[in-house]
């Protein structure tokens, strides 16, 4: 069954908008200073943007400029970055390049002297990427507890919490390193509510969870064999960095707002759902269809913008898919072939869960063309399997490293006006 490309295009037009209002090299320019310091640059950084941070940040800062900064394998910048060193690392689980991208940048960091500025260039994903364990602790220790949170069920707060306390360079402990120098923090937000300190675990902003809130999180979630990092964990001391500016350039509301302003030029009604939600990926699609419904009745021609960070019940650890394609399948289940009703949903990073895509697409036809490829996707959902529906329908986006991090953007088109393609499965039945 054929359908439309012209929505499907408008579509991923739309969220690369949103992902190029995010970029560095959109937003960070109008935060770097415009004149030199009396010593050198010194760059530090980590996440899925970093590296091109540190791009446009040579490319501006006046002086001698020098830095390591770490990024996921494949999301290197598209630009020089001079004598600002990239290493790519593991992610989300922390690799030997992780630990030596951590060891490089606490010895760039204690060398920074009173002429010097030190800029750290955080975005999403760094928590992973530059690994510093506590004394009593190894990196196939902390592989072991990042593995178990990462499928327990713990959300991202929870996981961020445990691996600031586990490390020497996350919490504020990069920039405790440092001694006198003058201090920036540049931040690409990719986590609900914008609390820079838990971008990338805040390596340079002070942590304000106790040891006891890291216990309780491996305590809640049943780490097994855990004393050795229970007794690492009461050692460990804390660390206050000095205070410093922190410049938030990018988050959700920025690309969704983007995304807002394109729409509302093709004269369609924009309405931003959310920039924060949260939830089972399953169950926010149910709730958007269900709203997509009700603007549909009310012969409505909007579009449902919402950001945010799903998550996804694992019941399948062989199952492939994310929370955005999770998300597309129950929105489809339950928009039931409502005609007029196209979605996207994607993550701004380009990687949806641990697959090659960025998201997928659906359209009113998209739930009878499963049908006929006899597949149920009701069954592939109960098995977390829904990259292999979305690959089969030719419905997968796949945009490749995006360079930037605000989590996910999704978008539900209501065209009242649009013609039927096909019927729902209960007007076929009641026809039958």
């Amino acid at each position: 069954m054929p359908q439309s490309t012209e929505n499907r295009d408008w579509l991923e037009h739309l969220f690369q908008t949103g992902v190029a209002a995010t970029q560095p090299r959109a937003t960070l320019p109008a935060f770097l200073p415009d004149d030199a310091p009396k010593g050198r640059n010194i760059v530090l950084g980590a996440g899925k943007a970093s590296a091109e941070m540190a791009a446009v940040a040579n490319e501006h800062l006046l002086g001698p400029t020098v830095g390591v900064v770490a990024t996921r394998y494949g999301h290197g910048a598209r630009s020089t970055t001079g004598d600002i060193r990239i290493i790519e690392a593991g992610h989300p689980v922390p690799d030997k390049n992780s630990v030596a991208a951590a060891t490089d940048m606490l010895e760039l960091a204690a060398s920074a002297g009173p002429n010097d500025r030190v800029f750290f260039l955080i975005s999403g994903g760094g928590s992973a990427l530059i690994c510093s364990p506590i004394d009593g602790v190894t990196l196939d220790e902390k592989q072991r507890v990042t593995r178990h949170l990462l499928h327990s069920g713990a959300n991202i707060a929870e996981i961020n919490r445990v691996r600031k306390h586990l490390s020497n360079v996350k919490g504020g402990r990069l920039a405790a390193a440092t001694s006198g120098a003058e201090l920036h923090t540049f931040v690409i937000s990719d986590v609900v509510g914008d609390d820079s300190a838990d971008v990338a675990s805040g390596p340079s902003i002070g942590d304000t969870s106790s040891t006891q809130e890291a216990l309780d999180v491996l305590e809640r979630y049943s780490l097994p064999n855990r004393q050795a990092i229970t007794d690492a964990l009461r050692k460990a001391k804390a660390v206050i960095p000095r205070p410093h500016p922190v410049h938030l350039i990018a988050n959700a509301g920025t690309a969704l707002n983007a995304v807002a302003e394109d729409v509302r030029q093709k004269n369609w009604q924009p309405i931003i759902v959310g920039d924060a939600i949260e939830g089972d990926a399953t169950a926010v699609g149910c709730e958007h269809a269900s709203l997509a419904k009700s603007h549909r009745a009310e012969n409505d021609r909007i579009a449902l913008i919402s950001g945010g960070e799903l998550t996804v019940t694992i019941r399948n650890k062989l199952g492939r898919g994310g929370p955005n394609l999770e998300y597309l399948t129950s929105l489809m289940i339950h928009l039931d072939g409502a005609a007029g009703i196209q979605a996207i949903a994607c993550d701004s990073d380009g990687v949806d869960g641990s697959e090659d895509n960025a998201g997928g697409y659906i359209s009113e036809t998209s739930l009878a063309r499963a049908k006929d490829a006899d597949l149920n996707p009701a069954e592939i959902l109960a098995a977390n399997n829904s990259y292999e529906l979305f690959s089969v329908l030719g419905d997968l986006v796949v945009t490749g490293p995006t360079l930037t991090n605000v989590n996910d953007i999704r978008i539900v088109l209501v065209d009242p006006g649009a013609s039927a393609k096909t019927t729902s499965s209960q007007e076929r039945a009641d026809s039958a």
